[in-house]
């Protein structure tokens, strides 16, 4: 499979909350600890939720 160039890259599209809420799920509940969550989380572009106040 050859390597993305930039032109690959500029249509990329930001993930939609809706989407970053249901791959944060789904890594929540593969992941092992805590530890194993953010690194996912981070190889997915998703930052962690911020609570609400």
């Amino acid at each position: 499979m050859p390597a993305k160039t930039d032109s690959d890259l500029d249509d990329v599209q930001p993930l939609g909350d809706d989407t970053a809420i249901q791959a944060s799920r789904v890594v929540a509940a593969y992941a092992t600890d805590a530890d194993e969550c953010r690194v996912f989380l981070s190889m997915l572009g998703i930052d962690p939720a911020k609570p609400e106040a």
